[in-house]
């Protein structure tokens, strides 16, 4: 079995959080460290802490998900975040991404979705339901192709970009694209470079930025 991936949860809701914490511990290969029902308790705590992925909500008493995300990412950048809400409005989405969140489910997200998120965010993914990556999509259409420049990157490269947009993983961008998933690593990295990003989030961010 894989090391366990060592997580944290921060819901305000107590019945909810029991449930995301017997979910995580249930998998076999996830480690719940701590539980908090604010992000002030969260954010008292976390130095303490080993962490590698952290399931935020965002409407919580005292300071918010999205406020604590971006005090947490200054002080210990490596830790992943999963935004895990029920707010679909584009502008909390934006919000968080650019707060350093680095996926984004819903709270009715069935449980082998939610297990799979943890496992991607932790693997360097950034997991989006696909209910919020066409809502990004869609937000960002506006100017879409006059944000890439032509010679920044190939056909090949901006329909690999697209397809990440989408919230496809890269076997089913491989699928769509007939490559072979090791040449849309390859797409990936390179797009990254050109970029000067370091992950999907950013460099859909760099691409399409808020207000788009």
């Amino acid at each position: 079995m894989s090391a366990s991936i060592r997580t944290a949860i921060v819901e305000d809701d107590d019945e909810l959080r029991e449930l995301i914490r017997r979910r995580l511990e249930r998998s076999g290969d996830m480690q719940v460290v701590r539980t908090f029902s604010s992000g002030d308790d969260f954010l008292d705590t976390m130095d303490s802490l080993d962490l590698h992925v952290v399931l935020m909500d965002i409407n919580m008493p005292g300071r918010n998900g999205i406020e604590t995300v971006r005090a947490a990412k200054q002080r210990k950048p490596g830790v992943q975040y999963l935004m895990l809400t029920i707010f679909e409005n584009p502008a909390y989405i934006f919000d968080a991404l650019c707060a350093g969140a680095t996926g984004y489910l819903l709270k009715s997200t069935p449980s082998e979705e939610l297990l799979d998120a943890v496992r991607d965010i932790h693997r360097g993914g950034s997991p989006m339901n696909s209910a919020i990556a066409r809502m990004v999509v869609n937000s960002l259409q506006i100017e879409t192709q006059q944000r890439i420049n032509d010679d920044q990157l190939s056909e090949r490269e901006k329909q690999v970009l697209d397809g990440l947009a989408a919230g496809l993983q890269y076997k089913e961008i491989a699928s769509k694209l007939e490559l072979s998933t090791e040449t849309v690593r390859v797409h990936v990295r390179r797009i990254y470079s050109k970029l000067q990003v370091g992950g999907r989030m950013e460099a859909l961010r760099k691409v399409y930025p808020r207000g788009a």
